[in-house]
């Protein structure tokens, strides 16, 4: 029960933590007058990954690297299938293909460069250089291209900063709300780790089913609350640009990071389980996305049920 709180706290901190950062930033660019473009791409795009950074570079650090690597790999799974399965039952997703291609693209490729790079068993200082530089690509391209006008995903990040609301107004209350957000993520990364290293001991399970499950789905919060609320808002194109700028920023940024501060060596059952589930979730949303057909609830529903055999798996077959 101690254990089980300490991970209730922890995910409570860093979901608070999230939110605040990711306001507290947005109402400083403004205030500097960042163009609303650059905001929704790096702010809201990047930083609603904040808590599985800090959870994974924190894990990485105290070499536990099967709970650095699950919390990235589960997340991206449950980003996919567990939040935009929730957010076609609120509302059917119909999207703009254009919008989301080049992002969609880019998290199947960010998903084949991680089975590549893990190939030895293990993610490498050189690996980490190799995400690290993958990611800077991507940001150079995704902004040079948008602020061009060539391709039409801008107006989509511009609708991402505009989803959060309530933003602090004056300076005093920007610097508490960055400084409150930052606090908060990393007391909260240590005691979500706490408790989740203690699950996984108190019930012979692997730190890496933790950190695909109990973990991952911890640090998704903040991307569960932007896409929901753009659901119940009609914001389709939102809600799944959100998740795929998350799952970007995911493997390249976060295993770039982590990585590059601590060679991680991958868990068996990730090199024969997780990893493909990740890939092959990432090719079912680019074939939605380029077929440009709807997300419906039942589609959904069937992503939300995917979801529920996957952890099934995780917890029987694979939990060792």
């Amino acid at each position: 029960m101690l254990n089980l709180l300490l991970v209730v706290i922890g995910v409570l901190l860093l979901t608070s933590g999230g939110e605040a950062l990711i306001r507290g930033s947005l109402a400083a660019a403004k205030r500097m007058k960042v163009s609303p473009l650059l905001s929704g791409l790096l702010i809201v795009g990047f930083g609603t990954s904040a808590p599985e950074l800090v959870v994974s570079i924190d894990a990485a650090v105290n070499g536990r690297p099967d709970i650095a690597i699950g919390n990235v790999v589960g997340s991206n799974i449950s980003n996919i299938l567990l939040i935009l399965g929730l957010c076609a039952l609120i509302t059917p997703l119909a999207v703009k293909p254009l919008v989301l291609r080049r992002d969609a693209v880019t998290v199947v490729a960010a998903s084949i460069l991680f089975l590549v790079l893990v190939g030895g068993s293990a993610l490498a200082r050189s690996d980490a250089a190799i995400f690290l530089l993958a990611l800077m690509a991507y940001l150079i391209w995704a902004y040079r291209t948008e602020r061009a006008g060539t391709v039409p995903s801008a107006t989509l990040h511009i609708a991402e900063g505009e989803e959060v609301t309530a933003l602090p107004k004056t300076m005093l209350w920007i610097v508490t709300a960055v400084l409150l957000g930052l606090v908060c993520l990393m007391v909260g990364s240590q005691v979500l780790l706490k408790g989740a290293v203690g699950i996984a001991e108190s019930f012979g399970l692997s730190e890496a089913v933790i950190g695909l499950t109990l973990v991952a789905v911890g640090t998704s919060l903040p991307e569960l609350s932007i896409s929901v609320i753009a659901a119940f808002r009609r914001h389709a194109d939102v809600a799944i640009g959100n998740i795929l700028g998350s799952n970007i920023f995911n493997l390249l940024g976060i295993l770039g990071v982590s990585a590059l501060l601590q060679p991680l060596p991958v868990h068996e059952r990730i090199l024969q389980f997780d990893q493909w589930v990740m890939l092959a979730t990432s090719l079912i949303l680019l074939l939605f996305l380029f077929t440009g057909r709807k997300l419906s609830r039942v589609e959904g529903g069937l992503l939300l049920l995917g979801y529920g055999v996957y952890v099934g798996l995780s917890f029987t077959v694979f939990g060792g």
